[in-house]
């Protein structure tokens, strides 16, 4: 975890890999509840007996689940010293080039591509995502997200 003590020390990271997270498995039990929370019961997903006869011999997670993991990845990837609060402001793109079957292993490689100060006291960072599966040839997702940080020192 990279921890950052300004938002200058943040602005002089643009361009760089700041974190490669540790590995966070996928679990059947998180697909039936991101099904359960939206309502996205697809059998791809929630049925591993019909899944085992589809395309990937198993089920896989739904797109939206793998990326709303960027919160975990972003807390385990960096923190700013003082901040009083950190948002997110949303996503440019997101992509999902390869499936992630069940009992997959993914990490995030973070990229901090763009920092622009925000009035009065914060700080907007794009950074560039990329989620791996362990043993995938590319990646399960490709985002970049937008985080807003509130009150630290400049």
């Amino acid at each position: 975890m990279k921890t950052f003590r300004s938002y200058s020390e943040v602005a002089s990271c643009v361009g760089q890999e700041v974190a490669v997270t540790d590995w966070v498995e996928v679990t059947q039990a998180q697909i039936d509840q991101f099904a359960d929370a939206t309502g996205d019961h697809q059998w791809i997903h929630v049925d591993p007996q019909r899944a085992a006869q589809g395309p990937f011999g198993t089920t896989i997670a739904h797109g939206f689940l793998t990326l709303s993991l960027l919160p975990r990845f972003m807390e385990a990837s960096f923190a700013i010293t003082g901040a009083r609060m950190g948002v997110n402001y949303g996503l440019n793109r997101v992509r999902f080039p390869a499936p992630v079957p069940v009992g997959s292993r993914l990490r995030a490689h973070m990229v901090l591509a763009a920092a622009e100060p925000v009035a009065p006291d914060g700080m907007q960072m794009t950074w560039e995502v990329t989620l791996e599966r362990e043993g995938g040839d590319k990646p399960v997702c490709v985002a970049e997200a937008l985080v807003r940080s509130y009150g630290a020192p400049a």
